[in-house]
């Protein structure tokens, strides 16, 4: 699990750094459209998921603003992550 957490993590980075790319020297044709709706997507979808992260984890685990950036720019892998740590925390019956 940890490997494919890692793995996710890397790809998104990879998506995050061709959109910014994107934005400073457009591509050529439509991919640079394609691209842009993209990077306005993520940015939607990666602050629900912060806001998710904030409703969900404030009250198990002490947040810093590292935290909530890891998961702004890592999304559901960095959910997974923090999930686990909770999980991990709690006693087993």
């Amino acid at each position: 699990m940890k490997a494919m957490l890692v793995l996710g993590k890397l790809i998104t980075g990879f998506a995050w750094i061709m959109m910014l790319y994107n934005l400073m020297v457009p591509f050529a044709g439509n991919i640079a459209v394609v691209l842009n709706i993209l990077f306005a997507m993520t940015i939607l979808m990666h602050c629900f998921q912060t806001l998710i992260f904030h409703t969900m984890f404030k009250p198990l685990l002490p947040l810093k603003k590292s935290d909530y950036l890891q998961v702004f720019l890592f999304g559901v892998f960095s959910l997974l992550h923090y999930r686990k740590q909770v999980l991990d925390k709690q006693p087993q019956d």
